[in-house]
């Protein structure tokens, strides 16, 4: 079963977002910045990370940077989710190795055909 570590600073979006992937077969983690998720993902192995842009301690995009330069034996794809959708975020988002974005509000069949997309569903 493909595993999912979901990363937002709001505990109601990674709860949406949980359910939702959860409904999609995907386990689900969650980690509350940037920082907690690159620690899970030095500690286990995820398919996908479902990234913020806008968190303490650690953004999206540090973490992105972060997980570039680690080194992982399987780096996960990687999906903003986020309220920025201007052209200049979305392009700097993929620019540095996001594998799709995607807006919230999300629902399921957005999150669905995102993750089709990338080969997880």
């Amino acid at each position: 079963m493909a595993t999912c570590l979901v990363v937002d600073d709001s505990k109601v979006i990674r709860k949406v977002a949980r359910h939702i992937i959860e409904g999609l077969g995907l386990t689900v983690e969650e980690a509350g910045d940037g920082s907690e998720a690159l620690s899970a993902c030095r500690e286990r192995h995820f398919d996908l990370v479902l990234l913020d842009w806008n968190m303490p301690v650690m953004n999206g995009m540090e973490f992105l940077s972060a997980i570039n330069g680690h080194g992982l034996a399987h780096r996960p794809k990687i999906m903003f989710c986020t309220t920025e959708n201007g052209t200049a975020h979305i392009r700097a988002a993929i620019e540095n190795g996001a594998d799709e974005y995607v807006m919230k509000p999300f629902d399921r069949d957005t999150l669905e055909r995102k993750l089709h997309l990338i080969g997880l569903a």
